[in-house]
């Protein structure tokens, strides 16, 4: 085989012709650009962005329903009527996918909570609505709360820092939420950071029945007998 001679080969082409010179990038840049108001490298990365996203929150709404375990990849490639092969083309695999939707629980229960806090003035308040808030997550991001207390899914790396990071994050919110109400006077604590891990040991006590018997209880009976004693204690007045 031999090509006109005025149309190079790369060395590395493995014989092929390098038509890149009689193509006109330039213009064709400039057309889409014109065309689409952004560069062709940026609308990729943002349709790229935006598929990954929507795999995480489909996949999120499977694994919840069915559990880690019994969610297979056709399942969520059914769901998100692509092909398997196109799935992995964002992720590895189903543990990698997982990752991703408990990552996202987390930003969006770690959002929620800041917004939360930032709603109200009061150091009671904002105490009152990080519990509430905190506690009624469980229904929406149960793939967090799955990662958390699910010690089948112990064997992900990934598992052990999120619990870590999930307890260090939740005691540096209570400490200031009581140091603030201690600088103003409105709660006695000696000590916010033993205070703190004493709320985060009753909230704890809290996770097992409303994970695993969401529709037996009533929560806001429990948070608000936990709150009253917590507010006032059991010694008469």
């Amino acid at each position: 085989m031999s090509f006109p001679p005025d149309i190079p080969i790369k060395a590395d082409s493995k014989l092929r012709p390098d038509w890149s010179k009689y193509l006109n990038v330039e213009v064709l840049y400039c057309n889409f650009t014109e065309r689409t108001g952004q560069s062709p490298v940026k609308s990729y990365m943002v349709n790229k962005e935006e598929y990954r996203k929507r795999i995480i929150k489909i996949s999120g709404s499977i694994f919840s329903r069915y559990g880690f375990k019994k969610t297979s990849m056709d399942e969520i490639a059914r769901a998100l009527k692509m092909g398997k092969s196109s799935i992995y083309y964002y992720f590895n695999g189903k543990e990698e996918i997982f990752k991703a939707v408990v990552m996202n629980e987390a930003n969006i229960l770690r959002n929620e909570l800041t917004k939360t806090i930032k709603a109200v003035d009061s150091p009671t308040e904002k105490l009152r609505n990080y519990v509430f808030v905190r506690m009624k997550s469980f229904e929406k991001l149960s793939n967090y709360y799955n990662a958390i207390f699910d010690k089948n899914l112990d064997h992900f790396d990934f598992i052990e820092s999120v619990r870590t990071k999930y307890d260090r994050e939740e005691l540096a919110i209570l400490r200031l939420i009581l140091y603030d109400g201690a600088r103003k006077k409105v709660f006695n604590v000696p000590n916010s950071e033993y205070t703190a891990l004493a709320v985060q040991t009753a909230l704890k006590g809290l996770e097992v029945p409303l994970f695993w018997k969401r529709k037996e209880i009533d929560i806001e009976n429990r948070l608000n007998g936990i709150l009253d004693i917590l507010f006032h204690g059991i010694l008469a007045k």
